[in-house]
């Protein structure tokens, strides 16, 4: 039996465009927008499915991390940013990117470890700054264990 994310790691890998792509192209899923629902939350992430990954924003990644879609693409796009900017700002303040990386599921960390050891690189580095800005790491550091 293939495993569905080991597939999707060997695809990354060979598919050198995959940042010109929606979330609904890599995904080969196109979500139906719930006619009787509607919240500004809602829409921006079904516009932002269907968004080439290349134009999302640092606030677009941080949201949709936030509502664990397309973890697989968008740590690895937030991960980009964090090596420039570890407390990169969506909208709200300084690493709250990095705050809703760490707030992940931790299966996803779990089936995902080589992406976890470059976010525990990258915190380890500048662990002192993380917690004179009051984030976490707790959570993140529990979801291998």
């Amino acid at each position: 039996m293939i495993d569905k994310k080991a597939l999707i790691l060997v695809n990354m890998k060979l598919e050198n465009n995959w940042r010109q792509k929606s979330l609904e192209g890599l995904e080969k899923t196109y979500a139906v927008f719930p006619n009787d629902f509607n919240s500004r939350l809602v829409n921006r992430v079904f516009q932002l499915r269907k968004i080439p990954l290349e134009q999302f924003t640092i606030e677009d990644i941080r949201l949709m991390v936030g509502q664990d879609e397309g973890l697989e693409y968008l740590v690895r796009l937030a991960i980009d940013e964090l090596k420039i900017d570890l407390f990169a700002e969506g909208d709200f303040y300084p690493g709250d990117l990095l705050k809703n990386i760490l707030a992940i599921n931790p299966k996803f960390w779990i089936e995902n470890k080589e992406l976890w050891v470059e976010i525990d690189h990258l915190i380890n580095e500048k662990i002192d700054l993380i917690n004179e800005n009051d984030i976490s790491v707790e959570s993140f550091y529990n979801s291998i264990k």
